[in-house]
């Protein structure tokens, strides 16, 4: 037994690790490790994936936006090479879901020893590997939604926290979604996607709870060209779509979008 330790600013997460499963080094340092929570994924040193816990996490990032938007056939999915977040995509039943992964062997390593490589296999799946920034500045296609699920700000995903980029994935779409790291021990992360993010029109913050991340309070910016839906329209559209989940439900998205004072202060000038 030996600690897996992610820290940031003098905080962090310990993980108490069994055994190393797999590690090779191409684009990004890929490891998986045993633990007592199921498999950890970690890429350059941050944890993506804990099995009993990746639900907290891949289900806000997802179904927010998803139904916000009252009827989402066309995704891409930029990032996500664990396959959790495309996995959430598809219960949704969309037409075509286009990922752009920049790193082929996250999704191989993935779909072996956590299993997703079905959805990467579904008919309506489209994969390009490409780094998401120059796709999106070269595309013309429109999308329903984009939702990007990428890692910490690293070299491989420093491009998808630009200005460029947050505009061009706006320009392409009705929905957008990102990630937008922990709003306690990340903040200037946080302000500076803000700061870069400040042309999308109708942007909201929303937070979750996700225990496989550090000190377990995370961050998402979604900006609608449709504006947001009232409780009993997400309601509708939960009983409508049939979908299952674990910790997502109608009442936990509106609640999201509430933030503390302290975090309202910080971002005022910014949002």
């Amino acid at each position: 037994m030996h600690w897996f330790k992610e820290t940031c600013n003098g905080l962090g997460l310990v993980v108490e690790v069994k055994k190393k499963i797999h590690e090779s080094k191409g684009i990004q340092k890929v490891e998986l490790f045993d633990t007592n929570y199921g498999k950890m994924l970690v890429l350059d040193g941050k944890i993506q994936v804990i099995e009993s816990f990746e639900f907290y996490y891949h289900e806000m990032l997802v179904h927010v936006p998803m139904f916000i938007h009252n009827n989402p056939e066309k995704i891409l999915l930029i990032g996500g090479g664990d396959g959790y977040s495309l996995g959430e995509i598809l219960k949704h039943e969309p037409n075509e879901v286009l990922v752009v992964e920049i790193d082929k062997n996250v999704i191989d390593i993935s779909g072996k020893y956590f299993g997703t490589g079905k959805f990467f296999s579904d008919k309506r799946v489209t994969v390009v590997f490409q780094d998401g920034a120059e796709f999106v500045k070269e595309c013309r296609e429109k999308f329903d939604v984009i939702i990007v699920d990428g890692t910490d700000p690293s070299p491989a995903s420093k491009t998808l926290f630009s200005k460029e980029f947050f505009e061009n994935c706006h320009r392409l779409s009705d929905i957008f979604c990102t990630q937008s790291q922990s709003p306690v021990f990340q903040i200037n992360y946080l302000k500076d996607i803000l700061r870069r993010s400040k042309n999308l029109s109708n942007r909201k913050l929303y937070l979750g709870y996700v225990p496989m991340y550090p000190l377990g309070l995370w961050s998402y910016l979604v900006a609608s060209k449709f504006g947001y839906p009232n409780l009993e329209e997400i309601k509708s559209r939960f009983t409508e779509r049939k979908i299952r989940t674990r910790y997502y439900n109608p009442e936990i998205h509106l609640a999201s979008f509430a933030l503390p004072e302290w975090l309202k202060r910080e971002i005022s000038s910014l949002i």
